[in-house]
């Protein structure tokens, strides 16, 4: 019974606020794109070892071990698909930020923002569909609501892709201005956008209230895996520690917000993926922050060449 109360029921959040969280989280990448110029690309040419560890970590492993994670706990479907949606989008907005406070490497982890963004515009429909598919609770909950990928495609794309384009022309053309406008613009589109969730929660603080237990140590478990399995493939493939640290956090640091907005737009802000979704965009700030701090004050041995 109380499965089915989850899985059915809807997260209130009205098509204004949509709006204003589709424009708010559009912002928050042109304000990321502004630091990213075509050079930074060049990273993926001149050392690609790194980026492409990243690359595979946070769009291969973390939603295959996702899926194993779901396996083993058997969460509420709901809930699992909003795993599905989390381990499927790109890093989050708040990377390139923990990674710089972490003595990490800001260029790797800028590099892997750009290219993640732009991976996530196809890797995103297609890894949320792919697993989701393969667990039989959530893939009934996916044939219910018959979305079309293509729609989802052209979401993530005018979401993310059409913003980090018009930021890196704005860098291009007037670098000096675009780093003036970078620091306003990442600040205060990223307070409103956790704003807007927290707004959505307290809405529906009552649904909130009754599953904050269960959520949260599911989230908490779930961002373990995540931030493991950065830490665990660059140690695997001998990466030197700040390349270690920027993957670990782009691949523990995912933007929930795009999950949560896709979850609004094509499932009706389903009651568990929504949860699952908002409160991984608050606990990851604070996972993040936590993990940077341990990082800051330790020393760094970097003897590995990449």
């Amino acid at each position: 019974m109380t499965e089915n109360l989850l899985d059915n029921v809807q997260i209130n959040f009205d098509s204004g606020a949509l709006w204003t969280m589709n424009i708010v989280l559009a912002f928050v990448m042109f304000g990321i794109a502004l630091e990213i110029s075509v050079k930074d690309f060049k990273q993926l040419w001149q050392g690609p070892k790194p980026v492409l560890v990243g690359v595979v970590s946070q769009f291969l492993l973390l939603p295959a071990l996702t899926f194993v994670l779901v396996w083993m706990i058997e969460p509420y479907p709901s809930i699992a698909l909003g795993m599905f949606m989390v381990a499927a989008c790109p890093g989050g907005n708040i990377s390139n930020y923990i990674t710089h406070l972490s003595g990490g490497n800001a260029a790797l982890s800028v590099c892997l923002t750009a290219i993640a963004t732009l991976l996530a515009i196809i890797m995103t429909p297609f890894n949320l569909q792919f697993w989701g598919s393969f667990y039989e609770p959530t893939s009934k909950l996916l044939a219910s609501v018959n979305i079309e990928p293509l729609e989802m495609v052209k979401l993530v794309a005018l979401l993310l892709g059409l913003p980090l384009v018009l930021g890196m022309l704005v860098n291009r053309w007037k670098p000096v201005m675009a780093l003036k406008m970078a620091k306003v613009f990442k600040i205060a589109s990223l307070v409103f956008f956790v704003f807007l969730i927290f707004l959505a929660l307290f809405k529906n603080r009552e649904i909130f209230m009754d599953y904050i237990l269960y959520v949260f140590w599911i989230v908490l478990l779930h961002n373990i895996l995540a931030f493991a399995t950065g830490f665990s493939v660059s140690k695997i493939f001998l990466l030197s520690d700040k390349n270690v640290k920027s993957i670990t956090i782009e691949t523990g640091i995912q933007n929930s917000g795009l999950g949560l907005l896709l979850i609004f737009t094509f499932f009706d802000g389903l009651g568990g993926m929504a949860l699952l979704a908002a409160f991984w965009g608050i606990w990851h700030i604070v996972s993040g922050l936590l993990l940077a701090s341990y990082w800051s004050i330790k020393p760094v041995e970097d003897k590995k060449l990449v």
